[in-house]
């Protein structure tokens, strides 16, 4: 028992040998945050009590309820989800196989041994039973950088699924709000039909009666055309945005349902996008680029303790015996511990072109996040001007689509009272339609950069 004691404190000893890690510590590089965005009021940069749009959980910014299914059922079933996910299990792999490697290898073994000599027709028998134990000492931090880089991998790859999930959200609120803007597209269009089709009608028989003539049956019946055209437009438009849905669902291609209409969307008028400083905590893909640059900044550590020796212990510890009963007793104990050191003499340069190699790296990961951080920045400041001024415009238009609507009308009662052509009719009908179409459009802009300014602002990742 006494070798045993001292076999498995020489073993402690070995185990608690920890010595520097080489290479350098992380330091999150300076990154030149703007005191507020540009296209926003100062008191929307986090004077205010609002809650910042980002820290929003997405059922909170989308309250439509079909487009909140829509968005939960992509969430679940959404391939590049799942792969994210897939990604994040393998990440979690490499780290138990990294960490094991800072870890004694130890393995079992047994036998039997039966002797026969020429004096004896029955030897004895030999049972033996071992325990050996393999283990590298990680005395310069190699296997614990590598552990710190598995880490930051997989830090960085929760990121990216994060990154996926925004990008996804996203996706399907731009597609709905589209859908819904085609949705109008064909209800104009076949009201407009309708309506094309009366004055058809109506000018047929007054050319039959003398009372018009032929080229405003003529006029009346391009009308009628062109608003058939816009009607197969917009079910073309339909069916491959909901194809396109499903296929963000995960599903075939089929049928999408609907919810509120795009003009009664609710979403905030003025937006409190909160401080610029916190972006970098907010962004997924920023904090998916910091962690890599973590895992290239450990990986200089790992290059560089191939400069240094590598110390490996070997320990064994057994017991042999012709009978089961005397195991691990008396004489028949045996334990072994030798050591070995390995230190590197000459590889052709390979140790240090590595070397550099892991340097340039970690420098193109630091200069990758910088960038990343920047581009964060312009995306929130372009994505404030489209969702304002695309706000303004919408309003604008609507206005127009207003008068449009209100000069028509006064057209038809003109033209039923004899006061002007039937050209005048055409051509503010003409407007009105097209303003319609204009309006549907400028509320779907509207919409897809309020949905850009989430993601902009790092929302949508939120659990």
């Amino acid at each position: 028992m006494i070798g045993t004691r001292k076999f498995a404190a020489v073993l402690a000893s070995v185990l608690l040998l920890n010595g520097c890690k080489v290479g350098p510590n992380y330091k999150r590089p300076v990154v030149v945050t703007p005191d507020q965005y540009r296209g926003v009021a100062p008191d929307l940069t986090g004077q205010s009590t609002a809650q910042p749009f980002a820290e929003m959980q997405w059922e909170t910014v989308f309250q439509d309820e079909a487009l909140r299914a829509l968005i939960k059922e992509a969430l679940a079933n959404n391939y590049d989800m799942l792969i994210a996910a897939s990604r994040i299990l393998q990440a979690q792999a490499v780290v138990g196989i990294t960490r094991a490697n800072q870890l004694p290898n130890v393995s079992g073994s047994g036998g039997v041994d039966y002797q026969r000599n020429s004096f004896a027709l029955n030897g004895p028998t030999v049972d033996s039973l071992g325990i050996s134990l393999n283990y590298i000492v990680d005395f310069w931090g190699k296997y614990r950088r590598a552990t710190e880089a598995a880490r930051a991998q997989l830090l960085a790859t929760t990121y990216g699924r994060d990154v996926v999930q925004t990008t996804l959200i996203s996706n399907i609120a731009i597609a709905y709000y589209a859908l819904r803007q085609f949705d109008d597209q064909l209800e104009f269009s076949q009201r407009n039909v309708a309506a094309d089709t009366d004055i058809v009608r109506i000018n047929t028989v007054k050319y039959t009666g003398g009372d018009s003539a032929i080229t405003d049956v003529y006029q009346a019946d391009l009308l009628l055309q062109q608003a058939q055209a816009q009607v197969i437009s917009a079910q073309q438009s339909i069916a491959q945005t909901e194809n396109q849905i499903s296929i963000l669902l995960g599903r075939n291609p089929g049928p999408i349902a609907r919810g509120i209409a795009l003009v009664d969307q609710p979403h905030l008028a003025t937006v409190p996008t909160g401080l610029p400083s916190a972006l970098l905590e907010r962004r997924p893909d920023v904090r998916q680029s910091e962690e890599l640059l973590v895992a290239a900044n450990a990986n200089v550590g790992v290059a560089k303790a191939a400069y240094f020796p590598q110390i490996s212990l070997t320990g064994q510890f057994g017991a042999a015996s012709t009978a089961l009963t005397s195991f691990l007793q008396g004489p028949a104990t045996v334990w072994s511990l030798g050591g070995q050191v390995l230190q590197p003499l000459y590889a052709g340069g390979a140790i240090t072109s590595a070397y550099k190699l892991a340097w340039a790296q970690r420098n193109e990961s630091e200069l990758t996040y910088k960038q990343t951080a920047l581009n964060a920045f312009g995306d929130v400041a372009n994505s404030l001007v489209g969702y304002n001024q695309a706000r303004l415009f919408r309003m604008k238009i609507e206005e127009q689509t207003n008068t449009y609507q209100e000069t028509a009308r006064l057209a038809n009662v003109r033209f039923s009272g004899g006061v002007t052509s039937f050209l005048e009719v055409l051509v503010t009908q003409q407007q009105f339609f097209t303003s319609e179409l204009a309006l549907a459009a400028a509320w779907n802009t509207e919409m897809q950069n309020y949905v850009q300014l989430y993601q902009a602002l790092g929302g949508g990742w939120q659990p």
